[in-house]
């Protein structure tokens, strides 16, 4: 009868933090309308022969404004800035001088963006990715997210939330790197004005459609 109750009692528990975390992500989606924070980066590269593993980490802000507009500000190492209008996604690094120019529509669906900034319900969300509660690690409720287009170069996705703040997203592409995202000084339904999403390449850069 113990080892029932304790049973019963740890399945209880599982099936809570399960519900937790999804709980989170469903809240946030909904009553997320708007929000900044600042984020830090680290991607790493899986080790290859006779080499380790490399990582990488930048750091940067982010807004957004559901359901459609978004926008990355990389400040280190280099300057990149990744902006999302609601019609283009425009992708520009100031190192190289060149501004990518793509179709908002056709690149959106099962990426990282639409899982925190895009999306505007769960329903949604889940007809492009299966949503699954990944338990919980260091007081962070975890969600894996798998894309259910397998032919893209995203792999899967979790995202974490303490209580029913986003705390982080972590990003495996089909090639093995590994991208975590931490998030911090989160502001939801800050004011973002509609200037934020708005993008115009320099005059010394060079534009590429795709």
């Amino acid at each position: 009868m113990k080892k029932l109750i304790a049973f019963t009692f740890l399945a209880g528990s599982l099936l809570a933090a399960q519900a937790s975390g999804l709980d989170s992500l469903e809240k946030f989606v909904q009553t997320a309308k708007t929000g900044r924070a600042e984020f830090t980066q680290v991607v790493t590269s899986p080790a290859r022969e006779g080499q380790s593993a490399k990582t990488k980490k930048s750091s940067g802000t982010f807004e957004f404004a559901r359901p459609d507009r978004f926008r990355f500000n990389y400040r280190k190492p280099f300057e990149q800035t990744i902006v999302a209008d609601g019609q283009t996604l425009w992708l520009y690094d100031a190192d190289l001088r060149q501004v990518t120019q793509r179709k908002q529509a056709q690149v959106l669906g099962s990426t990282p963006a639409a899982l925190i900034a895009s999306a505007p319900d769960l329903a949604t969300l889940r007809r492009d990715f299966e949503l699954q509660a990944a338990g919980e690690k260091d007081g962070v409720q975890w969600v894996q997210a798998t894309p259910r287009n397998k032919e893209g170069q995203l792999h899967g996705m979790r995202v974490g939330f303490r209580g029913d703040q986003l705390a982080a997203l972590e990003i495996l592409d089909s090639f093995g790197q590994r991208s975590m995202l931490t998030f911090s000084k989160m502001e939801v339904n800050a004011p973002v004005g509609p200037e934020v999403f708005n993008f115009k390449p320099p005059q010394n850069a060079d534009v590429v459609k795709q």
